[in-house]
């Protein structure tokens, strides 16, 4: 098998390091593992591409590039560049430093680069490391995914439902945050929403008396409801979350139609 990787905590962090690992197992002896990454961090960039300004790319090792772009980017980078005439079996995306659950999937550059993955017609899958008392201070705090990755997504290539759609199924995985040992298996789960937090900003004054904003989120150890991925999280489980890029609010449109087609301003 052929597999691309990306992240969007840039092409240096540990969890690139621990997605390579995963993607190396899912290979195989004979397999192949690309790595298109971002140079800088990315964090928080969601399905950004950048199409106002040429963007540099770098090789760095063997099947491992650096890109100066978002994981978008990179993810365009990979498959129109990099590998190009040698199109990947899978993308994986991660392993991110922090979850990615709930709202936290709208802003994220590692589910962005699976957007990117599934427009472009490959099975796609975001790994993200949720953190918490019980795992920041462990010697490896990626533990879980560690231990868990490679079962998890080997599960999901061969039991998903890779859809031919136009917009097709992606999967978004987060680990819990806890030690290896304590998870408590795969939950199949919907988009959670943690109610009463949200991302604010906190506005500072450098020595210079300039004033700058830094962008803050709310608390993480905020419960979604049953049946949700930060609430499986929470339990211990690894959540396993199918996802399309298709914002319709399909369960509006019957009554919509009803009040506005046909309609004159």
């Amino acid at each position: 098998m052929r597999i691309l990787i990306t992240n969007d905590d840039g092409i240096n962090a540990p969890g690139l390091s621990v997605l390579h690992e995963i993607a190396t197992n899912i290979a195989g002896p004979s397999g192949e593992v690309w790595t298109v990454a971002p140079a800088f961090e990315q964090s928080g960039v969601g399905h950004c591409i950048n199409y106002t300004r040429p963007t540099m790319i770098a090789k760095v090792g063997d099947r491992r590039y650096a890109v100066e772009g978002s994981p978008a980017d990179c993810v365009l980078a990979g498959l129109h560049d990099v590998m190009a005439g040698n199109a990947p079996d899978l993308i994986l995306s991660g392993v991110n430093r922090g979850n990615n659950s709930a709202e936290n999937t709208l802003y994220s550059g590692t589910i962005g680069a699976c957007i990117e993955g599934a427009l472009q017609g490959y099975r796609s899958i975001a790994l993200s490391q949720y953190y918490g008392p019980d795992n920041k201070d462990l010697p490896d705090s990626f533990e879980a995914a560690r231990v868990h990755g490679t079962a998890t997504v080997r599960r999901i290539v061969n039991h998903g439902g890779w859809t031919q759609d136009d917009y097709r199924i992606f999967y978004n995985v987060n680990f819990p945050p806890v030690p290896a040992a304590a998870v408590k298996g795969i939950a199949t789960v919907a988009q959670g929403f943690r109610r009463d937090t949200c991302f604010g900003v906190e506005p500072q004054t450098s020595p210079s008396g300039r004033r700058y904003l830094w962008v803050k989120g709310g608390p993480q150890n905020v419960p979604t409801a049953p049946g949700t991925d930060a609430h499986a999280n929470l339990a211990g489980k690894i959540s396993v979350t199918p996802m399309r890029a298709d914002l319709t609010a399909h369960d509006m449109l019957p009554a919509l139609a009803a009040k506005l087609d046909g309609q004159t301003a």
